[in-house]
Parts: C-alpha cells; sequence; structure tokens
C-alpha cells in the first residue's frame, strides 16, 4: 500500500504534463485520474489502520492516510469527474483539463499531510492552478478576479511560513504535533494562513466574489474541493492536539453563523451559493471527529448546486421568482437544496444528525441556528415557479446525476441516523425555516454592505483576525 500511495501523489502531476503531450486525449486522461483517486479513496476505507509514511525524517515529508482523508479524496475525485463530464463537450482546451488535474493532484496531496512544510507545497501548488483556471477566460474581470485571489493567498501562506518556521524552533519537527509547546505566535501565524485559505470566518470574505465570478465548473471545484484544502489541517490538528479543539470549534460555530447571516438575504444564486459555502464549512470544523463524512455531503451538493445554478434563466431570485424553470431542473434543485437543509433520504441527513451528536452543549443553539438559516436560504430554490423552458447545454445531465446519486449513495455511511427522534428534529428547523421565507424573507430587501470584501480592505481584515488569533492563544 506505501508504493501505491506514493504513485497515486504523483500520477496527476504525471498526468497533467502528459494531457500537454497528447492533447487529443485530455478529456479521458483527466477522467481516468479521477477514476484512479476514487477507487483509492474506496481502498482507504477498507485499510483497518492508519497509513504513517516518513519520507525525510523530522526535515521533510510526513504523510498520513486513513479514513479522515479518504473522505476528502473521494469528495476530490467525484467532484473532478463531475467537472469533466460537465466540460466534457465545450470545447476545452488541453490547458484546462491539465491544470484541473494539476488541482486536483495538489489538494490530494494536502489532504495527506501531516508536516507543515509538504502541506506549504501542496496549498501553493493548488494556489497556482486555482489562479490558472479563474483565469482562464481571459477576460477582464476574470483575470482581476484571479489576480485578486492569487494575491491573497500568497500573503496569507507568507504568514503560514513564517508560523511553521517558528514552530520548527523549538521543537525541531515541522510535524502538526509540533504545535504543542511552540510559542503562541507559531499558532496564530500557522492558523492565520490556514483560515484564508479554507474560507474561514472574516478571513474568507475573498471567497463570495471569487466563487460567484469564475465560470461554472470552476467554482464547482472552488466550493466543492479547494477551499477544503485549507480546512482539512484544521481538522487533523483538532484531532491531533486536544488543546486547539476547542479553537477550532469556536471559529467552527463563527463561521457557521457568518455565512448563513449574508446567505439569508442574498439576492444573487451565486453569491448566496458561496456565501453558504462559509457556512458549511464552519459545520466541518464545529464536530472536527465528524468533519470528514460532512465534508463529503457538502463538496457533493455543492458542487450540484454550483452546476444546476449555471443553468438557471437569471442569477437574480427576484427575477428567478418570474421566470418558471424546466421541471427536471427544478427536480435536481431541489433534491440538492433538500440534501444540504438535511432532510431524511440524502445524505445531508445523517451529515446534520452525526454532526449534530458530537456539538458540544455551548455549540448547540448556535448550530441549529444555522441549520434554520441553512433552510430559510435554501427555501430560495425550492419555492422558485416550475414548468417553463430551460435551455440545457449538452453534458449538463451525467455530472448532476452522478452528484446527485453520490449524496443517495453516501446515505450508507450512517444509517444509525434514521430514527424517529433524529427525523422529527430537522423536518421541524426545516418546516419553521420555509414557514420563516414565506412570511418574512421572500419579500424582505436588505442590502448587506461588502465594504469588507473589497481588495483594499482583506489584507486589514487578515491583519485583524492575527490580533485575534493572538488574544485566543497566548492564555
Amino acid at each position: 500500500m506505501n508504493t501505491i500511495s506514493i504513485a497515486w501523489i504523483g500520477l496527476p502531476f504525471f498526468v497533467g504534463f502528459l494531457i500537454y503531450l497528447i492533447p487529443k486525449l485530455d478529456r479521458y486522461l483527466a477522467m481516468g485520474m479521477a477514476v484512479a483517486s476514487g477507487v483509492y479513496a474506496l481502498l482507504l476505507f477498507t485499510e483497518q489502520a492508519p497509513l504513517t509514511l516518513q519520507l525525510l525524517d523530522n526535515f521533510g515529508v510526513t504523510l498520513v492516510i486513513d479514513q479522515l482523508s479518504g473522505y476528502f479524496i473521494l469528495t476530490n475525485a467525484l467532484v473532478t469527474a463531475a467537472v469533466i463530464l460537465y466540460c466534457w463537450q465545450t470545447g476545452k482546451t488541453a490547458f484546462f483539463y491539465a491544470q484541473t488535474i494539476i488541482l486536483h493532484g495538489s489538494i490530494n496531496a494536502a489532504f495527506v499531510c501531516s508536516d507543515f512544510i509538504s502541506l506549504y507545497v501542496a496549498l501553493e501548488v493548488s494556489g497556482i492552478a486555482a489562479f490558472l483556471l479563474i483565469a482562464y477566460p481571459r477576460s477582464d474581470r476574470s483575470i482581476w478576479v484571479a489576480l485578486r485571489y492569487l494575491f491573497v493567498s500568497n500573503v496569507a501562506m507568507l504568514f503560514y511560513l513564517v508560523g511553521a518556521v517558528l514552530a520548527y524552533k523549538a521543537n525541531h519537527s515541522f510535524g502538526f504535533a509540533s504545535l504543542r509547546g511552540a510559542p503562541p505566535e507559531a499558532l496564530a501565524l500557522i492558523f492565520l494562513g490556514l483560515l484564508v485559505k479554507g474560507g474561514i470566518f472574516v478571513s474568507g470574505l475573498w471567497l463570495p466574489l471569487t466563487h460567484s465570478e469564475s465560470e461554472t465548473p470552476v467554482s464547482a471545484m472552488l466550493s466543492g474541493v479547494v477551499v477544503k484544502a485549507g480546512v482539512y489541517p484544521l481538522v487533523r490538528c483538532a484531532l491531533t492536539l486536544d488543546e486547539i479543539d476547542p479553537i477550532i470549534r469556536i471559529f467552527g460555530v463563527g463561521t457557521a453563523l457568518l455565512g448563513v447571516f449574508y446567505a439569508v438575504f442574498e439576492k444573487d444564486t451565486k453569491r448566496m451559493l458561496a456565501f453558504h459555502t462559509v457556512s458549511q464549512l464552519g459545520f466541518i470544523l464545529a464536530a472536527p471527529v465528524v468533519g470528514g463524512f460532512y465534508a463529503l455531503t457538502h463538496g457533493l451538493v455543492k458542487s450540484a448546486l454550483f452546476l444546476i445554478s449555471g443553468a438557471l434563466p437569471s442569477r437574480n431570485f427576484q427575477e428567478l421568482q418570474h421566470k418558471p424553470i424546466s421541471t427536471p431542473v427544478w427536480i435536481a434543485l431541489v433534491m440538492a437544496s433538500f440534501s444540504i437543509s438535511g432532510f431524511p433520504m440524502l445524505s445531508g441527513f445523517g451529515a446534520k444528525v452525526l454532526t449534530t451528536k458530537n456539538l458540544l452543549p455551548w455549540q448547540v443553539i448556535a448550530m441549529n441556528i444555522a441549520a434554520l438559516g441553512t433552510a430559510i436560504s435554501f427555501a430560495k430554490f425550492i419555492f422558485l415557479p416550475r414548468g417553463g423552458q430551460t435551455d440545457i447545454r449538452p453534458g449538463f445531465w451525467p455530472p448532476v446525476i452522478l452528484l446527485i446519486g453520490g449524496l443517495i449513495a453516501a446515505n450508507v455511511v450512517y444509517f444509525d441516523a434514521y430514527t424517529v427522534a433524529n427525523i422529527i428534529k430537522p423536518l421541524a428547523i426545516i418546516g419553521v425555516g420555509w414557514l420563516a421565507y414565506l412570511v418574512i424573507f421572500q419579500k424582505t430587501i436588505l442590502k448587506l454592505p461588502r465594504l469588507l470584501e473589497q481588495f483594499e480592505h482583506l489584507i486589514g481584515v487578515m491583519s485583524l483576525m492575527l490580533i485575534l488569533l493572538f488574544w485566543m492563544v497566548f492564555p
């Protein structure tokens, strides 16, 4: 298994290079790589013990591959396969598919890293590949959004790298466990970099514009898997060091509430989905021990929602209320919205129940409020008029069916969720959320300020977050 793992980590970069040499096979090579990652992830669930690879002693690469990694890798495989299927008949160049697979490979590498230096390399490679995909249309707007993303990402990783050096200086190791006994500034700097990369709390305010202004398949990749490259190390650190767990949970609750607050009032479909990505990342961090399953569910549903939103006749919810969409598209939209709201028979239900059971008492009320906000947000999609005609581009249905099918199949992870007590509470929250939407929020027009999302304020927000982290970790 060791040899297979090392080959699997390097294979996407070889395939990305091969796509340039054989451009006529670009789609097939890319799809083959996504399938290979999916098979590898399923193999991980059959392993009884975690696989640990110490490649270069304390100075180098430490990999930990277990079921937690398996959930994230499977998410990456399914989302990448769906994106490739979506782009199959769109005439995308070999460059697009090569960068998609390089992004896929770097994200996979981040999901198995257990030391700060190899994680730094993986995150930097993923940042460059994501930048190239965001800028792929070569329009002035896409290039500006991509450069904005790259600048924010690089500044965050500079903070992270300084923190990693300080942690090494204290413990002579780059492993995640080196945070134990490291100076507070090391923890604060490392966490700031990961919070920004993962789109967590106010550090993630770069995310809505980036995800909403990217092409539809790129938005699906960004929200489905790319931000999780920053979330995964936070989950792993929380599981490795008990003293860090409370900090991660605090940020999880704050992120869930902040994202859903913006999502409830947002009138643009893609921006609403982007803000809700921020919120759902909070659910992953709120209960790190079950964060892998929630990440899988969220990655599938959010990618499906972004792909479906690209088929809607408008991005404006107020306009969509007067433009009926075709019934098949509406059904797909409702199924994905049901899953993320926690409706039974879809894996979002099991993920929310499992997360709720692993919350600490002080988290319960706040996370229930976030779940209520989720129901209100996605009622905007559920109560759209149907029965109209929607122009569906070729290749739309295979990826959507793959992702929604994944949401149904993932129910096998937690069948124990299906008890009467567990079913009543989510249904009650969804019912209250729908009622609140129909009575209050459907006609409410409240435009929230975008001041903190502006480029010139994003670095200032990082500085404020750094002060907050110092205040949290010094005690």
